[in-house]
């Protein structure tokens, strides 16, 4: 009884193994960007409200 439920476990790990072999999806890898630094200028001019707040209540 002991040898049949290691057997079979072991048969279950074999098959887990192998399907995790050759289901992988296969990614190619991404071509390399150039090596150039890409330079963020942000030109954001931030205005203050102008205003008064409404009131809460509390």
């Amino acid at each position: 009884m002991l040898l049949k439920i290691t057997i079979f476990l072991s048969v279950l790990v074999i098959v887990n193994l192998l399907l995790l072999k050759f289901s992988c999806n296969k990614t190619s890898k991404p071509k390399r960007a150039s090596k150039k630094p890409v330079v963020l200028r942000p030109e954001i001019t931030i205005k203050q409200a102008e205003g008064q707040l409404a009131p809460t209540g509390s």
